[in-house]
């Protein structure tokens, strides 16, 4: 593991957009939920031991400046598109979680990348069932409901957030409703662009996922032509949390049989 990283800032026309990187190697791209990024995790810093790790806060989320315009995640993949290039990473892997998921799926229709890992992933309505709507409950309730139990939730948060946490999702929050009110955290024009994405796609579900159904890893891999799924049993919404180890490795294993990137 690597837990060294820094703190640095890149400048889009539409304004800076923080993030944390760390590692040297093939990059690889971290797209956080819709909560906002809880900083450098043992995910990133097992992944950083062999590979450059960058994790943006999303324009609108964290310290990166908030695109008034945005309405849609597409406005956010787009964006994501300028940060690897202001990265040099044009063609990295990318990884989003949740709603970060969503971004990245929507990104990988619009430029080639080397890889793609889908964790969880948002942007697809589901057959049966749905995905939570954040908006209903309270921030505690939606960020437990990420985990397996409620055992697990109070072992990363502890019994009450800090008040910084409850900003982070407060704040999170209201640049989610700007961009995925109605429909919520799908949209219907995603899964017809996903045909034509030929970027080898790996998407990983927590078996329990109370947030996002597992089914939709089912339609991401009908909805891809080249992808495949790896099922954590066991595992809530939040598995690259709960299974960090595991997660990496999947992700460095998948990064391994791609092409080279950035």
């Amino acid at each position: 593991m690597s837990d060294a990283y820094q703190e640095r800032e890149v400048q889009l026309a539409t304004g800076k957009v923080h993030l944390l990187e760390g590692g040297a190697g093939r990059t690889i791209v971290f797209l956080h939920h819709s909560w906002g990024s809880p900083g450098w995790l043992p995910v990133h810093a097992s992944l950083a031991a062999s590979h450059r790790v960058v994790v943006p806060d999303l324009p609108g989320w964290g310290g990166s400046e908030r695109p008034a315009w945005a309405r849609e995640p597409r406005d956010l993949a787009i964006l994501g598109g300028r940060i690897l290039e202001a990265l040099d990473a044009e063609s990295a892997t990318l990884v989003g979680t949740g709603f970060g998921g969503f971004v990245a799926a929507e990104l990988a229709t619009m430029r080639p990348l080397d890889a793609l890992v889908l964790i969880g992933a948002a942007g697809i309505q589901p057959a049966g069932g749905e995905i939570l709507d954040q908006m209903l409950v309270s921030h505690r309730a939606y960020i437990e409901a990420g985990f397996r139990d409620r055992d697990a939730y109070v072992a990363w948060v502890g019994e009450e957030p800090a008040d910084d946490v409850r900003q982070l999702w407060d704040f999170s929050r209201e640049m989610t409703a700007r961009v995925c009110w109605k429909p919520y955290m799908f949209n219907r024009r995603l899964v017809p662009l996903l045909g034509d994405v030929a970027t080898p796609t790996l998407a990983i579900w927590g078996g329990e996922d109370r947030v996002v159904p597992p089914e939709c890893a089912t339609l991401y891999a009908a909805a891809l032509p080249n992808c495949r799924v790896e099922t954590i049993e066991g595992a809530g919404h939040l598995v690259e949390i709960e299974e960090a180890e595991r997660v990496a490795g999947l992700i460095g294993a998948h990064v391994r049989t791609c092409g080279k990137g950035g």
